[in-house]
């Protein structure tokens, strides 16, 4: 059970789990500002974290009438918490290698998923793709259920997490840091899907019935 009551969305109306949706609150200056980790002081307002609805918030001046006050509003408001959600990631990435539970290079990954250890695989998105689809075969025959694989950075942006260079291919192990790192990037996947381009997977959400390949894909793309 969530330590939190249901929120409801400004947008849509719905009642959901506070993580299923963004926080915001006002600064001294009046500007919204996105309280991704729900500790900032103030009253607050909800919105379900999809960009889309975000971007319908933002068009519908819906933050102003949820605040009942004049507000500024960045333009570019689901872009910016876009990259803040995958600072985020990052952020938890580079967590997960100072514990130990990330390995990175194709044929060190390939090792480590003979091991049977590996929860996840991690692979740019400027990658060519005859590697990554290799270990992906390699950890579908290794492993009893679906893994998922993200596949939502570059590899600069990987590099730089992970204090190396050129990293294409990294390998995610069992561990509370790793896990966290997989249930960032599920939100960012969430927050970067728009449901009216992906009904099965947003009614699979809904009911609480997403299977486990479908979990898998949604960390990639929609």
């Amino acid at each position: 059970m969530s330590a939190e009551p249901e929120r409801t969305c400004i947008v849509t109306k719905a009642k959901a789990d506070p993580e299923a949706l963004i926080r915001f609150v006002l600064s001294p200056e009046g500007e919204v500002v996105p309280d991704l980790r729900h500790k900032l002081p103030g009253r607050g307002v909800w919105v379900s974290a999809r960009a889309d609805v975000i971007e319908t918030a933002v068009k519908r001046q819906a933050f102003g009438r949820a605040f009942r006050a004049e507000v500024k509003v960045p333009p570019r408001l689901a872009e910016e918490i876009d990259v803040l959600l995958a600072q985020i990631c990052l952020q938890a990435l580079s967590l997960a290698k100072k514990a130990g539970q990330v390995v990175a290079g194709f044929f060190k990954v390939e090792a480590a998923i003979a091991t049977g250890r590996v929860i996840g695989l991690v692979h740019a998105r400027d990658a060519s793709p005859d590697g990554g689809r290799k270990l992906s075969h390699a950890l579908m025959r290794a492993s009893s259920e679906p893994r998922p694989e993200i596949k939502s950075f570059t590899s600069e942006q990987l590099s730089l997490a992970l204090g190396s260079t050129n990293v294409v291919h990294a390998a995610l192990t069992e561990g509370a840091a790793s896990a966290a790192f997989l249930s960032h990037c599920r939100r960012l996947a969430r927050y970067r899907c728009d449901a009216s381009a992906a009904p099965e997977r947003a009614a699979a959400e809904a009911s609480g019935e997403m299977s486990a390949d479908a979990e898998t894909r949604s960390l990639g793309q929609c």
